[in-house]
């Protein structure tokens, strides 16, 4: 039972940073553009890669 008494807190204490880190996410914003990052991605960008798998380095 003495160990209940510390886990049940320590579940409560970090389900309730769970929720506060979710509700900072909210307001900063960080769930307003879903399609952008969906679309971004299927962009063709004219740049060369960071990284060239055959030179094994990364050009700058």
């Amino acid at each position: 039972m003495s160990g209940l008494s510390i886990l049940i807190p320590v579940a409560i204490g970090l389900g309730l940073i769970a929720l506060a880190t979710f509700m900072w996410t909210l307001r900063s914003g960080q769930y307003e553009d879903l399609e952008g990052a969906s679309q971004r991605i299927l962009d063709e960008d004219s740049d060369r890669p960071a990284f060239d798998a055959h030179q094994g380095s990364t050009r700058r």
